[in-house]
C-alpha cells in the first residue's frame, strides 16, 4: 500500500474510535458511576501510521444526595464533562476532513503518475 495513503487510513481509523468514545461517553454523561473513556492517539512501532489506545479514567464523578427507598444516600454521578468532549468532537472532525482530504491528494497524484506513465 501507498505510505501516504497508510498513514492517513490509520489516522482515519483512529479517529474513528476517537469518536466512537467520545459518543459512548456523551451518551452516559447522565448514567450514574459512569467512568468517561479517553483516547489519545500514537505514532505506530513501524513509523508512518496512528494508532487509538483506549484507557477509563478513574478519577469520580460528583457525589449528589439523592432520596432512594433506603433514605437519602450519595449517589456517584458520572464523571464525564462535556464542556471537555463537545470541543474534542469538534476537533477530530477537522482531524478527520485533514486525513481525508490526504487521500484525495495521493488519490491524484497516483493518477497523474499514472497519466504520464502510459
Amino acid at each position: 500500500m501507498v505510505s501516504g495513503i497508510h498513514s492517513a487510513l490509520s489516522g482515519l481509523l483512529a479517529l474513528q474510535k476517537k469518536t466512537a468514545a467520545t459518543a459512548h461517553n456523551t451518551a452516559n454523561v447522565n448514567t450514574d458511576g459512569y467512568k468517561k473513556v479517553r483516547v489519545t492517539l500514537a505514532e505506530t512501532t513501524p513509523p508512518g501510521g496512528v494508532e487509538a489506545r483506549a484507557e477509563v479514567v478513574a478519577t469520580p464523578g460528583p457525589l449528589v444526595q439523592e432520596q432512594t427507598a433506603a433514605g437519602p444516600e450519595l449517589v456517584e454521578k458520572s464523571n464525564v464533562d462535556l464542556a471537555e468532549e463537545l470541543p474534542n468532537l469538534m476537533l477530530s472532525r477537522r482531524y478527520y476532513q485533514a486525513n481525508l482530504k490526504v487521500v484525495q491528494t495521493e488519490d491524484e497524484r497516483l493518477g497523474s503518475l499514472l497519466d504520464i506513465k502510459s
